[in-house]
């Protein structure tokens, strides 16, 4: 299987990793929900999760890896503020988790990009 074959079931991969973790260990992802949102933040917490299960089915199965993988993409963007919040609230932890805090940040970038890589090359275009 070639690096580009491997790639959409990578991204699924991640994609289901988040989103059990979600509902394994809900607390962490709790606390990072931005509380301008209404309603608890263990609903937000489960339903990102629900999302990210959703996505990793869809981006594996190769009849919707296309619509999916946008739709990843637009929820890699969607989920930024909970990061930032994440970024705030971690401003006086120890150095090395205000550092991974920090490091969500930029990292949203090549998820947005590789979701997108994976819908253009599912539709043919490079």
């Amino acid at each position: 299987m070639s690096r580009s074959e491997r790639s959409p079931l990578l991204l699924a991969g991640l994609l289901a990793a988040a989103g059990v973790a979600h509902f394994a260990a809900p607390r962490p992802f709790d606390a990072i929900v931005p509380s301008a949102l209404p309603g608890s933040r263990r609903a937000w917490t489960y339903g990102s999760g629900a999302v990210e299960l959703a996505l990793a089915a869809g981006i594996a199965a190769p009849r919707t890896r296309a619509v999916a993988a946008k739709a990843a993409a637009a929820f890699f963007v969607g989920v930024f503020p909970a990061n930032v919040q994440m970024a705030v609230d971690w401003r006086s932890r120890p150095a090395p988790l205000r550092t991974a805090a920090l490091a969500r940040l930029p990292l949203q970038l090549p998820l947005v990009l590789w979701a997108r890589g994976v819908a253009r090359k599912e539709e043919g275009r490079p």
